[in-house]
């Protein structure tokens, strides 16, 4: 098997999760605020923010030819309408350090984490959060634009809707009224109304703010950049039971293909793939017995990677990445 000439073979990581120190983030809040849902804080994580030079070098002795990462909101814009010019010449830094091994970047301006002050004013349940979002991006793009290759605006846009389809978290109700969404209000000195964190936000109010702050920032990126741009999604295979071809039909509306269709004035669209899901006429099935399992607790389910990009392809009508 070859793959076509141009093909990228790449790995990716998310700032917070790797650079560490993301104090101003709404992530770094949630890690130590009274009831917290995470196992631990992530501190120092891997250091990546001082080490990503001898990490690229890692990856380009790998063999690797690309390298998605993210840039960090809440260290570019740690208060609003204040812009580092310290922390993007850091990000430029990065850059350089890709090019310099001949690999490609592939930026994402927003990966699961928000700056504090974003999350404090309604997070991605307020709708002007989608032209502070694009001001952002904008920034970004005029200071490093003529480094980055492909962006990516938002990172699975869909996946809280995915993870309450898929009984990971619970409901817009249960997630208001959660004692760490009212501890990190308290921490910010707001209502506990207003204090929204993506991934964990109330859908009902978060779905359109994300698809209009990612056209803004399409449009931005282009206007001050000169880069290919797209989102990312996360997909499953949602596979029918005879007979519930309209209950998995109408799944896939609501989490993945209002979606999908948003980006079809885009560049390209991001597959993330994670397992399949059985779906039955009442709804969501377990995997079958003797199913094998990831070790995050997704079902092993390979062959269903082509399942997924063929959907992406084929609702989205753009290129796959």
């Amino acid at each position: 098997m070859k793959f076509p000439q141009g093909f990228l073979w790449g790995a990716a990581t998310a700032a917070h999760q790797v650079e560490g120190g993301n104090i101003n983030s709404d992530a770094w809040l949630l890690e130590h605020v009274d009831g917290t849902i995470y196992s631990e804080p992530s501190g120092d994580a891997c250091d990546h923010y001082y080490r990503y030079g001898e990490d690229i070098a890692a990856l380009a002795r790998l063999g690797f030819n690309a390298y998605r990462f993210s840039i960090e909101w809440a260290r570019v814009e740690p208060e609003e309408g204040e812009f580092s010019l310290a922390q993007l010449d850091h990000y430029r830094r990065m850059l350089a350090a890709c090019h310099e091994h001949a690999i490609k970047p592939v930026v994402t301006l927003h990966h699961f984490t928000s700056p504090r002050w974003i999350a404090a004013r309604g997070g991605w349940e307020s709708a002007d959060t989608a032209a502070l979002f694009a001001r952002y991006c904008e920034r970004v793009a005029k200071h490093l634009g003529d480094l980055i290759a492909i962006a990516c605006t938002i990172n699975e846009l869909n996946l809280g809707i995915i993870l309450q389809q898929s009984g990971f978290l619970h409901s817009d109700d249960a997630i208001v009224g959660s004692r760490w969404r009212r501890a990190a209000a308290r921490a910010m000195a707001v209502e506990p109304e207003m204090f929204s964190s993506f991934p964990f936000c109330v859908r009902s109010r978060s779905r359109d703010v994300m698809l209009e702050a990612h056209r803004q920032a399409v449009q931005a990126l282009r206007t001050a950049g000169n880069c290919t741009v797209g989102m990312t999604v996360a997909m499953l295979d949602l596979q029918a039971v005879p007979g519930a071809e309209e209950v998995r039909d109408r799944a896939a509306a609501e989490s993945q293909d209002i979606f999908l269709q948003a980006a079809r004035a885009d560049d390209f669209i991001g597959v993330q793939y994670y397992t399949r899901q059985l779906i039955g006429v009442a709804g969501l099935l377990p995997p079958e017995p003797g199913a094998e399992y990831t070790q995050m607790g997704y079902e092993l389910w390979p062959d269903a990677v082509q399942a997924a990009i063929r959907q992406a392809n084929a609702v989205s009508r753009v290129p796959i990445t």
